[in-house]
């Protein structure tokens, strides 16, 4: 058995869309506090663009947390 942690930022972009970015294997003790920050930092550097222009603030973080059993074929 094993637990996959994605935590995923969504942010709204200068063209009136939504973008996320996720990132894989996210810590079991990360903090709200800790992603407004990065988020933030995301915003500030202008590090990321995509079809809906440029990222300009932020809309939501959460993370998804997904459990899978390897089943054995017979």
């Amino acid at each position: 058995m094993a637990e996959q942690r994605v935590l995923e930022m969504d942010f709204s972009t200068e063209l009136g869309k939504t973008q996320s970015i996720r990132v894989y294997e996210a810590r079991t003790d990360l903090t709200g506090a800790e992603v407004n920050l990065v988020m933030e930092n995301i915003i500030s550097k202008n590090i990321f663009s995509g079809t809906g222009g440029q990222i300009t603030g932020k809309v939501a973080a959460r993370i998804v947390s997904t459990d899978s059993t390897d089943l054995t074929l017979a």
